[in-house]
């Protein structure tokens, strides 16, 4: 198996020519941070639903903890 390098289409609008060009190294460079930043953007979007998954745990508790029924509970808080 060969690490092939990725490569980019371009197109001329005006005459159709049609190119097949290998990515630079900076285009390289700009994806890789392109995928980390998309890593950590979703590495917080998992940890705030976490977070918010465990705030409404920990409030049905306490609710049910006052003496509210899980009917009741349901109705608040869903």
């Amino acid at each position: 198996m060969t690490n092939a390098i990725p490569t980019k289409i371009v197109i001329n609008c005006s005459t159709g020519v049609r190119q097949v060009l290998e990515l630079t190294s900076a285009e390289l460079t700009e994806r890789e941070d392109m995928r980390i930043e998309s890593e950590k953007a979703e590495a917080a979007k998992d940890k705030i639903e976490k977070a918010t998954a465990a705030k409404k745990l920990s409030g049905r508790s306490k609710l049910l903890a006052l003496g509210l029924t899980e009917a009741e509970v349901t109705a608040l808080v869903g």
